[in-house]
């Protein structure tokens, strides 16, 4: 006799009411929330972007206008008053400048005019203390002389020459090409207060954004409709599936205890009693016929034995009687007669939902069969846990294995039909094998 050895490991958990019909409304909720979250992603996904860009538009938007009005002010307001008394520092010559700059200053969007010439002295400016003061002029300041681009920036002022500038915040810094009276070129510099900007971005958000979210809105309710009636169908063909393979189960279950009632009501009631007619002739017969019907006798028995056995396992016992493990254990006892050695770690805190044992049953069933027919293994390992939430049934062998990828060996075929049998009480069942490795299978099913 092979030897078996039983560890059982008590745990103390909390079932999970199993919901039944419940959950499969709760897969289509679970299947529109997953669709609406999608959405919210999507939707911010495109909004992020398209902030972004209407952010840029309307900056460059705002500093073109704030290069324009400089221009304005530069050629007609500053530039014709650029005379020769201003560069030389006179007083009411910078007077007449500065009213001149007055009215565009008053509301506070220009906050300040800087002239300057190209070897970076400062010629003019509405704060009297920079005239006369002279600064390294930026990289770009030839260019601009010689008529090239227009440099605009957005920005908190952080140079030598800013010092009044830079507790006004960010300015939007315009430099453009002018030139004095006499026709040569400086630098015209002037500050505007951000809000121009602001205000740029602000309206062209309202003209876009709203628009925009409102169509992405529309858009989206537009597919929950179909997505709700599409996860509908797919639950009710799920639902349909499960029916199914319960309905193939019970069936299977019907036939095989008739067959299990057949055999033993005919079958083997008839050769048991030719049992007994062939042990009375070994004992009266003739002496030369008692070897052979010795023989006959033996071989007789042996089939009636295996018929025995195929009734046992055609007709399952009573699970509610027994309880899962006694009935893992009969199983298991049913291996070690083979030679198999049998490990097994059992827990008397199995589910009590007679569908669910059924289930762990039928895989231990399919499983273990496997191992004694087809594995050539020397030790099986069955091991059932649980939690609060699935419970697990593990076998393993140390067998040839086989390889998952290729076409499944026979004997195989059941537990492929047992995958779906798990999958109707909302479990997984995994086969884990490779050749000369011995093989796993696992079964997860939720408490019920």
């Amino acid at each position: 006799m092979a030897k078996i050895r039983h560890r059982r490991d008590a745990r103390d958990r909390g079932w999970l009411r199993d919901r039944g019909g419940a959950a499969d409304s709760s897969e289509v909720r679970s299947a529109v929330l997953r669709f609406l979250a999608i959405g919210v992603i999507t939707l911010g996904a495109v909004l992020i972007p398209v902030y972004a860009w209407i952010h840029g538009q309307a900056e460059h938007r705002a500093l073109a206008e704030a290069i324009l009005r400089t221009h304005q002010l530069a050629d007609f307001t500053v530039g014709p008053l650029l005379d020769r008394d201003v560069l030389a520092g006179d007083a009411s010559a910078i007077s007449r400048v500065d009213a001149g700059l007055r009215p565009w200053m008053a509301d506070g969007s220009l906050v300040r005019v800087k002239i300057w010439s190209g070897d970076g002295k400062i010629l003019y400016s509405d704060s009297a203390d920079l005239i006369g003061d002279t600064y390294p002029l930026p990289a770009w300041s030839p260019d601009l002389l010689s008529g090239g681009r227009e440099h605009a920036w957005l920005g908190q002022p952080n140079g030598l020459d800013t010092v009044n500038e830079a507790a006004a915040g960010e300015l939007v810094e315009i430099n453009v090409r002018a030139t004095d009276a006499a026709g040569w070129p400086v630098i015209f510099e002037a500050y505007f207060d951000d809000e121009a900007v602001q205000d740029a971005q602000s309206r062209l958000m309202l003209d876009v954004l709203p628009v925009l979210v409102v169509s992405l809105v529309v858009l989206q309710l537009a597919q929950l409709i179909p997505a709700i009636g599409l996860a509908r169908r797919i639950q009710a063909g799920q639902t349909s599936r499960r029916r199914l393979v319960q309905h193939a189960i019970v069936a299977s279950d019907f036939e095989r205890r008739r067959i299990a009632r057949e055999l033993h009501d005919e079958v083997i009631q008839d050769l048991a009693g030719l049992s007994y007619a062939l042990e009375a002739e070994e004992r009266h017969g003739a002496n030369e016929r008692r070897a052979l019907t010795g023989q006959a006798r033996g071989i007789l028995l042996r089939n009636l034995r295996t018929l025995r056995a195929i009734t046992t396992e055609l007709y399952p016992p009573d699970l509610e009687r027994l309880g899962l493990n006694e009935a893992l254990r009969r199983l298991l006892d049913h291996v070690a007669d083979t030679g198999i050695v049998v490990h097994s770690e059992l827990s008397p805190d199995v589910p009590s939902d007679k569908d669910r044992i059924a289930v762990l049953y039928r895989v231990a069933r399919e499983a273990l069969a496997n191992v004694v027919k087809h594995s050539r293994a020397s030790v099986v390992d069955l091991v059932i846990t649980g939690d609060a939430v699935t419970t697990s049934l593990s076998i393993r062998d140390n067998g040839r294995g086989f390889d998952p990828a290729a076409a499944a060996p026979g004997g195989h075929l059941g537990l492929r039909i047992m995958r779906d049998t798990v999958q109707m009480t909302e479990g997984s069942l995994s086969i884990t094998s490779a050749v000369g490795e011995g093989t796993t299978v696992l079964v997860r099913i939720r408490r019920a």
